[in-house]
């Protein structure tokens, strides 16, 4: 971009006004034209016409020093990013090419990537796969985060509030990173409210209720093995169900389990105790699932309840409820947080706090729990 300063003489008076013009190079009209592409900021500086004395020279000399003293700051703005005309080139860059880039540098490092690509995939649904970053304004913001908020998940139902909030903490991510790269001068999601997350209780099992539905019979055994498996490793059903034997590992310290995270597509590694391997069964064929049969299905959801009344506990009980035993037997056991969202698999460990915030709440129920010894 060229900045001239330029000089347009007044009708009324004969004063000579001063102003910038900003050169953006060309466009091609639809008659096949060729057309220039301007801005201009007028300075309110004015030169005296036909300056006679000394005293209008040097007026008109001080006068066009100070235009060309703002010329050069704007040059220097333009070239640092900072004034109101970014590279067209950058500006006209699309949008959800850039997220893909900031979400494959995740992959590679394991950062929130599955909830990266889940952001991605629903900003196509909103807006296709080609959006610019100038199109990406303050109106564009509101309306991904109301389409977040009235859109529904795989299964049917609206996505959950933390859903939508880390979707939409993903997209201002990316436009915060532009800014940075100074693709766009300021961020157009800066002022547009978070989506507010609503904390969902989290059932889980006591020790005693796990003792419990281990000692009681269940309709399909690989549901068994395979949910009290999650309750002593923290697994998820997605990681438990697609589980190879190829994965599993004896070492000198134990047994060691290597898999891809199906969330997040992060390398992970875990140890399991000896009592979680008992649940696996004989290892077989390397390339083959451990736990052959399990499937998400309506009759094997049916099923689980089923175990669980069985056992005497009325809690509503989903498979992802093992993973949330895990987490809090093993806070209220003595393993310290940061363990903790390691043995997960969790980015942040402000998604762990979760958990040490209900055995905190445990605990005061607890401290209260001693009757009046005054009565």
């Amino acid at each position: 971009m060229k900045v001239h300063l330029r000089q347009r003489k007044q009708t009324k008076d004969g004063s000579i006004s001063l102003y910038l013009e900003f050169y953006k190079g060309t466009t091609t009209t639809p008659d096949g034209k060729s057309k220039g592409l301007r801005d201009y900021e007028y300075l309110n500086l004015y030169l005296i016409g036909n300056p006679k004395s000394p005293v209008d020279k040097q007026y008109n000399k001080d006068t066009l020093k100070l235009a060309e003293s703002i010329k050069a700051k704007r040059e220097l703005e333009i070239k640092n990013g900072l004034y109101g005309f970014s590279n067209d080139f950058k500006q006209n860059t699309n949008f959800i090419d850039y997220f893909k880039d900031l979400m494959e540098k995740r992959k590679e490092s394991k950062g929130n990537y599955g909830n990266w690509d889940s952001s991605l995939k629903h900003l196509v649904k909103f807006a296709g796969t080609k959006i610019s970053f100038r199109e990406v304004d303050d109106d564009f913001c509101e309306g991904f985060k109301n389409y977040l908020l009235k859109t529904n998940s795989k299964s049917g139902k609206p996505l959950s509030s933390s859903a939508v909030s880390s979707y939409f903490n993903k997209f201002r991510a990316a436009l915060k990173e532009a800014v940075k790269k100074k693709i766009i001068l300021s961020n157009p999601a800066i002022d547009v409210k978070n989506p507010k997350v609503v904390e969902k209780e989290r059932e889980y099992l006591t020790l005693d209720e796990l003792r419990a539905i281990a000692k009681t019979a269940c309709r399909y055994d690989v549901l068994k093995r395979a949910f009290l498996f999650s309750c002593l490793t923290g697994l998820r059903w997605s990681d438990i169900q697609k589980l190879k034997w190829s994965e599993l590992q004896k070492t000198d310290q134990g047994w060691k389990i290597t898999f891809h995270q199906q969330k997040t597509k992060g390398l992970e590694y875990l140890d399991i105790s000896d009592q979680a391997r008992s649940y696996l069964g004989e290892t077989v064929i390397p390339d083959e699932k451990v736990f052959i049969g399990l499937k998400y299905s309506d009759y094997m959801n049916v099923a689980l309840m089923q175990w669980v009344l069985k056992a005497g506990i009325t809690k509503h009980i989903t498979f992802h409820c093992a993973r949330h035993t895990f987490a809090v037997l093993q806070l209220s056991l003595g393993t310290e947080i940061y363990t903790l969202s390691k043995l997960l698999g969790h980015s942040e460990i402000k998604t762990t706090q979760i958990y040490a915030n209900i055995v905190d709440e445990k605990k005061r129920e607890a401290a209260n729990r001693i009757p009046d010894i005054n009565i």
